[in-house]
């Protein structure tokens, strides 16, 4: 069963939990969609695109963020933004969370 999508004006707590918590969105508009992104280290998010603008903020652990032929690490409390349609990967070098936010072409 999908947890249900956070309402409109509702706290959420990014870092509570255990790292080790699932994937889930948090909510998700016509035009934008918010997620909580976790991996467990050495596991990855294959070369793969969205259509538009994203938004990647550690919030936990270490990442390497690959776009464009280069490969930056990220750190918790660092942020990246993307363009739409830009192919990239991800790979938690240790157990990571995220907070991703894509923006949605209708």
């Amino acid at each position: 069963m999908a947890l249900p999508h956070t309402a409109s004006g509702q706290v959420v707590d990014l870092l509570g939990g255990q790292v080790s918590d699932k994937t889930f969105a948090l909510f998700k508009t016509q035009q934008l969609e918010v997620m909580r992104l976790v991996l467990p280290a050495g596991k990855a998010v294959p070369l793969h695109r969205v259509a538009g603008e994203i938004t990647v903020q550690c919030l936990q652990g270490r990442l390497q963020f690959t776009s464009e032929g280069r490969t930056q690490l990220m750190c918790a409390g660092q942020l990246l933004h993307l363009a739409g349609g830009v192919e990239h990967s991800l790979l938690a070098l240790e157990d990571t969370s995220a907070l991703v936010t894509i923006v949605l072409r209708g």
